[in-house]
């Protein structure tokens, strides 16, 4: 496949570096980087202690069939039933790992989400994707880092941005990058008319820092008092830090940390990431890059639909999938659809190959 998470002669190849680079004294001075370190070696050595398992499960299944070719023994059948049994459950775990090819499939992952169309019910709605991405985060045990919430008026949030660490973080939420569309009956209509509501999430990779030049001279940089709950010092202090990227107009914010200078280096690496996103857009713009195309959250645009009023449905409009529990889908229940999204992106990018 296109990248290679297969690619097992590459990881074998990589252990030695991942096992010293665990092993180093300081590794666990900076957790994340530790957790990455870590679980990127037992995922590599899995692989490779997976497939080394199945050559050798091969090479017993073909002695069993030359050993008692030919003869009527049911013990003999039965072994070698079991051995292929054996085979076909590791070949299925091996087929997923060909899910994962994409440069940036490793990476953490930054997943923003902005209310659009539909008035106070779309930064609702806002607020219950970001609720529905928390929780399955929380269930599958990725890290979550809450970067900045900005609240709406009346309900709900206007924005929020989150930064995911774990396993395959970027690949497992690529998918959910898109319009999201919401139909219901609305709480805050006084007659309960059917609303329809719109959310846009974006999903970028976060890099390294220092992958990324930042002049310091083209930033703008703003503070200002963190908002919403998070006790006197969040309140009273002016801790929370923005900054302009003034040759792109790009602006980051970040007004979780309790001190200015850790939500400002947050916000650098919040900045690096949307700049190197930007910078793999332009190089590959007849492919939107890897974001894909991006416009207004409203009519027409909607990667899934979630539907309360008058039925019940949740489906993807790329993949197919469809799920009739809309609520376990917002309580987090979104493996049919990174699933379903894994396997289109390999058919789809094999069908471009």
């Amino acid at each position: 496949m296109p990248g290679g998470s297969f690619d097992v002669p590459g990881k074998e190849a990589e252990l030695p570096r991942l096992r010293e680079e665990a092993a180093a004294p300081g590794l666990w001075n900076d957790q994340g980087r530790a957790l990455e370190v870590t679980r990127t070696l037992a995922r590599y050595e899995g692989l490779v202690d997976r497939v080394h398992q199945l050559e050798t499960s091969l090479d017993d299944a073909e002695e069993l069939l030359a050993l008692f070719s030919g003869e009527a023994d049911s013990v003999a059948d039965a072994d070698v039933e079991a051995e292929l049994g054996r085979i076909t459950d590791s070949l299925s775990e091996l087929e997923r790992e060909t899910l994962f090819f994409g440069e940036y499939d490793d990476h953490p992952a930054i997943l923003s989400v902005h209310s659009g169309a539909g008035g106070v019910d779309a930064s609702d709605w806002a607020e219950m994707l970001l609720r529905m991405y928390l929780r399955y985060l929380e269930t599958h045990g990725f890290t979550v880092e809450v970067d900045e919430i900005i609240e709406a008026e009346e309900a709900g949030v206007r924005s929020a941005t989150i930064t995911v660490r774990g396993d395959r973080a970027y690949a497992r939420l690529e998918g959910e990058r898109g319009v999201h569309r919401l139909v219901r009956i609305s709480p805050f209509d006084s007659n309960s008319r059917r609303h329809t509501s719109f959310a846009g999430v974006d999903v970028i990779p976060e890099v390294e820092f220092a992958d990324v030049e930042i002049d310091l001279d083209d930033l703008r940089i703003d503070t200002f008092r963190a908002s919403g709950a998070g006790g006197q010092h969040v309140n009273k202090t002016d801790s929370a830090v923005r900054l302009t990227h003034i040759p792109t107009g790009l602006v980051v914010a970040c007004q979780a940390e309790r001190s200015q200078l850790q939500n400002r280096n947050r916000a650098m690496a919040l900045l690096a990431a949307r700049l190197a996103e930007k910078a793999r857009r332009d190089q590959l713009a007849h492919l939107d890059g890897i974001r894909g195309e991006q416009g207004e959250a409203a009519w027409g645009r909607q990667i899934r639909s979630y539907v309360l009023q008058p039925y019940q449905m949740a489906k993807d409009l790329r993949t197919g999938v469809e799920i009739g529990n809309v609520l376990g889908v917002l309580d987090g229940n979104l493996d049919p659809f990174i699933d379903g999204y894994l396997q289109w992106r390999r058919a789809t990018t094999a069908e471009g190959t």
